[in-house]
């Protein structure tokens, strides 16, 4: 029986991800959150992983508070550089192999066209600084690893897009959403599927790299946002759909520049494991479950 050590397990990634493995009786699921494993402890990790002798660690923890990152700079390399270092350093003492989660972030979003897996990354913010530090990590302390760049993530758990629109649509008539950045919204349980298939499919080495795996369409934020209300007014969510207006990003500055392009080109994830992109429009088919 394989042994699966999840961290970051109740974030919207983990959740989905437990719940996948727990019906599967050939996995044996080891579920921890930070309260249980603090990956920026490395002696913890070292100790804590030695004992537990994982096949396969799958990270979903991460420091993903994209403005806060901008001042909380130390807690975010802990988190999202230290801590994949750590587990990845262990992996490799176990000869285990992990599975990392990584952003659209680590590129500046300049480009025309969807980024491909061979761009030069550049990201523009703390948050994106340290996740391709933790990409870098990984990679230089294990072989055995796969990393999963993804965007735009939104699930019945947690914090995300969807659940914003849907609680600011219940009492606000009219909602600026911003229409000048384009990406791929990702179902939180699509990328838990795929890590589970890339998990089944792993052989080796050679299919150690860098992965993109995010939703398609693509479509801007505003777009996004129509397709929620769209599926909110169709499932009786809401009690009255808000009229939503488009505006450009400098009409709503933020602390922590965004990509104005996240669009994602996921032809690599599908040739090697034959993982088709996330389908979002159908995932926001049980928006009830969002509130």
């Amino acid at each position: 029986m394989k042994k699966v050590l999840i961290t970051g397990s109740r974030g919207q990634v983990g959740h989905c991800l437990n719940d996948v493995l727990a019906e599967r009786d050939d996995v044996d699921v080891i579920a921890y959150d930070r309260d249980l494993l603090d990956i920026t402890n490395e002696s913890q990790v070292a100790s804590v992983l030695t004992e537990l002798a994982p096949d396969v660690i799958i990270n979903c923890a991460a420091h993903t508070a994209v403005d806060k990152a901008e001042t909380d700079v130390e807690m975010s390399y802990a988190i999202n550089r230290d801590g994949p270092r750590h587990l990845a350093q262990a992996a490799a003492s176990l000869g285990a192999v992990i599975l990392h989660i990584s952003t659209d972030y680590v590129f500046d979003g300049d480009k025309a066209e969807p980024y491909v897996e061979t761009d030069t990354p550049n990201p523009k913010g703390v948050y994106g600084q340290s996740k391709l530090a933790g990409e870098e990590a990984v990679a230089a302390h294990c072989s055995r690893y796969a990393i999963l760049r993804t965007a735009w993530v939104f699930g019945e758990h947690g914090n995300n897009f969807v659940k914003t629109m849907l609680r600011l649509g219940q009492d606000r008539p009219k909602l600026a959403i911003i229409g000048d950045q384009f990406g791929g919204p990702t179902y939180a349980g699509d990328i838990a599927n795929a890590l589970v298939m890339m998990m089944d499919s792993f052989t080796g080495p050679e299919q150690a790299g860098v992965y993109h795996f995010s939703g398609a369409p693509h479509v801007s934020w505003y777009q996004f946002a129509k397709a929620i209300f769209a599926s909110a007014d169709e499932h009786g969510v809401l009690p009255q759909i808000p009229q939503v207006h488009e505006i450009t990003a400098d009409q709503y500055p933020l602390p922590a520049p965004r990509p104005a392009n996240s669009r994602l080109n996921c032809d690599k994830i599908q040739q090697v494991f034959a993982i088709a992109p996330s389908d979002w429009q159908s995932a926001l088919e049980n928006i009830k479950q969002y509130g």
